[in-house]
């Protein structure tokens, strides 16, 4: 498997898995269950997970695969994979907010290095070209052919006033604790992945997540943010969150422009 292989594909994915999402999304009703973890789950998760593991199964039948909404994947190993998370933030869409997301990374060595998030609900589509170049795509997102990309790039940010995004769904006191550790100029709130997206676009400079998150939920958004300059560290120490580890749970993390100066825990 090739770069110029993986990425056209993924993109291909991300943009038919967002149409069938959308789909359910604009139904009048739709089915909620809950998983055993408490964490609900959707028939838009479903068949957009069917959609997105049939076709990277198809594609590059030799190499790993996880996936959030397939228990049996998440007790295999390995250090290269790919994995997906064909719709983070069920709780946005249950609640028809739109911040949610398709999800497609390749792992390669515990690092996430190339990858897809695409936010159907509203038309924005980030992901690493073959060269890992991050950028977002604009226009009519054809599925077949390639629109316009802009290139991105972190903000060459202000450690007097920065912009912080959290999450929308987990905000706590433990995170407003570290916030404020910052001189923060406005802070944004976002939900799933794309709060990734809008540091490697500049449109903020840090996101702490001091809350449960598994890989699935960051690997794309992860590769992203690299993609666009930007890092992600481990809370704690500040060494670099790395991929694989037992279970696919991460801990707390920092997503952050390389500008800023971070923090102790």
């Amino acid at each position: 498997m090739t770069y110029d292989a993986l990425i056209p594909v993924i993109r291909k994915l991300a943009l038919e898995a967002g149409d069938k999402i959308m789909e359910i999304y604009d139904a009048d009703d739709f089915d909620v269950k809950v998983k055993s973890d408490d964490s609900p789950v959707t028939e838009a998760d479903e068949a957009a997970d069917a959609l997105i593991s049939a076709g990277l199964r198809a594609a590059f039948p030799d190499i790993m695969l996880v996936t959030e909404e397939q228990a049996a994947t998440h007790s295999t190993t390995g250090k290269t994979f790919l994995i997906v998370d064909p719709l983070d933030g069920t709780k946005e869409f249950v609640h028809r907010r739109g911040d949610f997301t398709v999800n497609i990374a390749l792992v390669e060595d515990g690092v996430p290095t190339r990858g897809v998030v695409y936010a159907p609900a509203k038309g924005r589509m980030f992901y690493t070209q073959a060269d890992g170049q991050t950028v977002e795509e604009t226009g009519t997102l054809d599925k077949d052919a390639v629109g316009d990309v802009t290139p991105l790039s972190v903000a060459d940010s202000d450690n007097d006033a920065l912009m912080v995004v959290a999450s929308k769904s987990h905000r706590d006191q433990a995170t407003d604790d570290y916030i404020n550790k910052y001189s923060v100029k406005d802070m944004t709130s976002a939900g799933s992945s794309l709060k990734f997206c809008l540091v490697a676009t500049g449109e903020a400079d840090i996101y702490p997540r001091v809350g449960r998150t598994m890989e699935w939920d960051t690997a794309a958004g992860h590769a992203v943010l690299t993609g666009a300059g930007g890092h992600v560290v481990r809370f704690d120490d500040h060494s670099p969150l790395v991929y694989g580890k037992d279970g696919y749970a991460n801990p707390f993390f920092i997503a952050y422009a390389p500008a800023v100066d971070l923090k102790p825990a």
